[in-house]
């Protein structure tokens, strides 16, 4: 059986594998959980979950309040999400806003390049500090969300030593 599921699709199936959810817990989770490295919108979870019902591999629950329907995996939906999460991931895409505008710094006034950085810089702070704070009750409740987790540190670490060590933001500090 080939999956043929896209990331958006696997991920929901992922979320269903644990339990069943609404669209709207489903969006909550994306965002508590994977949203810092994997985007999508509350329009996407919906539809992917039309059509993953369509193919039979979840079933939606009959609609109630808000017309909230709760959303369970089946086990062709299961097989599917084996089958997708054991394929080998493919390559990552850096979009990173505040690189791009660095790339073309010298079309851009230096006061409004450094309140880029500062802004970005502050952003990136709160991001570590919440990680850093969240880290020691995901690393005793699941492993694997900890090592993705342990990353999105080590990212903002990077990326605040990268902004700090920029010249506009050395020169900053004189």
């Amino acid at each position: 059986m080939s999956s043929g599921l896209n990331a958006t699709a696997g991920s929901l199936l992922g979320f269903l594998s644990h339990r069943s959810w609404t669209g709207w817990e489903l969006s909550r989770a994306f965002e508590d959980s994977i949203g810092q490295f994997w985007s999508i919108t509350r329009s996407q979870i919906y539809r992917e979950l039309r059509t993953l019902a369509e193919r039979g591999l979840i079933v939606m629950g009959a609609s109630g309040v808000r017309d909230r329907r709760e959303c369970s995996i089946t086990p062709l939906g299961r097989a599917a999400f084996v089958e997708w999460i054991a394929r080998m991931p493919g390559e990552e895409q850096i979009r990173f806003p505040l690189l791009l505008t660095t790339f073309f710094g010298d079309a851009v006034a230096p006061e409004r390049l450094r309140e880029a950085c500062v802004r970005h810089r502050s952003t990136h702070a709160e991001r570590l500090a919440v990680y850093e704070k969240q880290l020691p009750d995901v690393r005793a409740d699941a492993p694997f969300p900890a090592l993705a987790l342990d990353f999105g540190i080590r990212y903002e670490r990077t990326v605040l030593a990268w902004i700090d060590d920029l010249p506009w933001m050395r020169d900053q500090k004189s």
